[in-house]
């Protein structure tokens, strides 16, 4: 989710496999959206509909629990599919995001929760684009939608979850002094989502890594 300010922006030039961004509904980056549209399984097909369980239905013993401000809002309008390991994906997936939000309010590069949900590539990027939050002294704020989501299970523990996000009304929060970027709604306040995960040991769907294209045709309403 890229950021407007230039000086974050360059912070979170992440590698490829695990591109993450920042809010940012306005950015007028077009570098992601002259990318090509084709990314693996985002044409498979869409659910829409009820989100998954929020954290309180889907909470597990040795879960973190996942408590944001009041300023943000979710919705997931991927409902479930019926298929046991499919939602599972879906739920997993609607924590790990989450996660990260969590981590850039309590300004902790290594926060746990995240950590839960993300091993590999996808750990160490989140880490960098948490830790660019906290250099700013600044947090997400605002609603965001999740929608299209698509799941492909993969055997016994391998999966991957394509999803669209909407940033239009979501921004970025500074801390000191507390004040809110808001930007306009564009193309690139659209996002298109690849995660590729894997199931550990403890049966938690964990991203390994993650592509993003700001601006994707696929997501515009």
């Amino acid at each position: 989710m890229n950021r407007r300010r230039p000086t974050l922006f360059a912070a979170l030039t992440l590698t490829a496999a695990a591109a993450l961004t920042l809010s940012a509904c306005g950015s007028d980056d077009d570098s992601a959206a002259k990318d090509s549209d084709k990314i693996a399984g985002a044409d498979t097909g869409s659910a829409t509909g009820s989100a998954s369980p929020t954290a309180s239905e889907s909470a597990e013993p040795g879960r973190p629990e996942i408590e944001l401000p009041d300023d943000l809002s979710y919705t997931f309008d991927w409902p479930k599919t019926g298929d046991k390991e499919r939602d599972a994906v879906l739920a997993d997936g609607e924590q790990s995001i989450k996660a990260v939000d969590l981590a850039i309010v309590n300004q902790d590069p290594l926060d746990k929760a995240y950590l839960y949900y993300y091993e590999g590539e996808a750990a160490a990027s989140t880490q960098e684009f948490i830790q660019a939050y906290v250099k700013e002294n600044a947090r997400v704020t605002g609603a965001y939608r999740f929608y299209d989501a698509v799941v492909n299970v993969r055997g016994k523990d391998s999966a991957s979850l394509v999803y669209c996000e909407d940033q239009g009304k979501a921004y970025d929060m500074y801390l000191k002094p507390k004040k809110v970027n808001k930007t306009p709604v564009t193309k690139n306040s659209y996002v298109l989502y690849n995660t590729q995960l894997s199931k550990n040991d403890k049966g938690v769907w964990v991203v390994q890594n993650m592509l993003s294209q700001r601006g994707s045709d696929k997501c515009q309403p």
